[in-house]
C-alpha cells in the first residue's frame, strides 16, 4: 500500500521485458497460474490446492512453520515436487498474502464513504485474525496481485467519494490499513506470547502485582495515579472498542481534510 510511481512511462505500461525473470515468474503465478495439463499423466495437486494447504499450515503453526519441506509432508508428496509448482517459499508466500486479501468483501458502492472505510477497517481486521501469519508479512512490499490490488484500488475509490485529492486519497488508504496492520500484530502478539509462555496478560500483571506497593510513586506518576483511579486502564467491555474509537478519530479527520479544515 505504499507510495506508487506516478510516471506512466516510468512505470513501463506495456513494455513486458521490464523486471527481473524472478519477478517475471510470481507475477505469471498471481495472475495467470497454469491450467492443469490437457494431455499426459494427470497432475497430483494444482497450484490452488498447494497454497490452500499452505496456508492451513500456517494457520495452524504460524509462518515458521512454513517450508516447502513441511508443506510437502502435509500433502503426502516429494519437497522436490513442490517446485515443479513454485519456485520457493517466498513465492509461496507471496502467493497465500495475496489468496489472504481475495478473502475480504469489497464494500458496496452505494454505501456511504464512513461506512466503506469503516467496513475496510473491520475486513482487514478480521483477515488478520483469521491468518495471523500475515502480521510477518510487509506492508510496504506486498505482492502485486488480484487479491491486494482489488483492496487498494477500492481504497482509492472510496477516498474519491469522501471527496478527497489523489494525494491524500493514497495517504489516507496507507494510513487506515497501517493502523489495522498495527493493531492485529498487537493482539497477535500478546496471542503468540501466552501461548509461548503459558501466561496470559492478567497473569502476566498479576505476577508483578507487588510493584504498585514497593516502587510505584504516587507524587512522581499523578495522571496515572488520577487515570488508575478513574477505572480507565480497564479493558473495554468490547474486544473491538479500540477499533471503533480509531475509526471515529480517523474518519472525522478524513471529513475535515476532505472539507479544507
Amino acid at each position: 500500500m505504499g507510495d506508487q510511481p506516478h510516471d506512466a512511462t516510468a512505470v513501463g505500461w506495456g513494455t513486458p521485458e521490464l523486471g527481473t525473470e524472478e519477478g517475471r515468474r510470481i507475477l505469471a503465478l498471481l495472475w495467470d497460474p497454469p491450467a492443469p495439463a490437457a494431455r499426459g499423466p494427470r497432475q497430483k495437486l494444482t497450484l490452488r490446492e498447494i497454497v490452500a494447504e499452505a496456508i492451513a499450515l500456517a494457520d495452524e503453526h504460524g509462518s515458521e512453520a512454513l517450508s516447502m519441506r513441511a508443506l510437502a509432508r502435509r500433502l503426502g508428496v516429494g519437497a522436490m515436487s513442490l517446485y515443479t509448482y513454485v519456485p520457493g517459499r517466498a513465492e509461496l508466500f507471496e502467493l497465500m498474502i495475496d489468496r489472504a486479501y481475495g478473502e475480504r468483501t469489497i464494500p458496496a458502492a452505494d454505501l456511504p464513504w464512513r461506512e466503506r472505510y469503516a467496513r475496510h477497517a473491520k475486513e482487514g481486521l478480521a483477515m488478520y485474525r483469521r491468518h495471523p501469519w500475515l502480521v510477518d508479512s510487509n506492508l510496504w512490499r506486498l505482492p502485486l496481485g488480484p487479491g491486494v490490488l482489488d483492496v487498494s484500488e477500492n481504497l482509492l475509490q472510496v477516498a474519491s467519494a469522501a471527496g478527497l485529492s489523489l494525494d491524500l486519497g493514497l495517504r489516507v488508504s496507507s494510513l487506515l490499513e497501517s493502523y489495522i496492520f498495527g493493531m492485529a500484530r498487537r493482539e497477535m502478539s500478546d496471542r503468540s506470547e501466552a501461548l509461548r509462555t503459558g501466561q496470559s496478560t492478567d497473569e502476566f500483571w498479576e505476577a508483578r502485582a507487588n510493584f504498585w506497593s514497593t516502587h510505584f510513586d504516587l507524587d512522581r506518576y499523578p495522571m496515572m495515579v488520577r487515570t488508575w483511579e478513574a477505572g480507565v486502564y480497564e479493558l473495554p467491555a468490547s474486544p473491538d472498542a479500540d477499533l471503533d474509537f480509531a475509526l471515529g478519530l480517523i474518519l472525522d479527520s478524513i471529513e475535515r481534510l476532505a472539507h479544507g479544515a
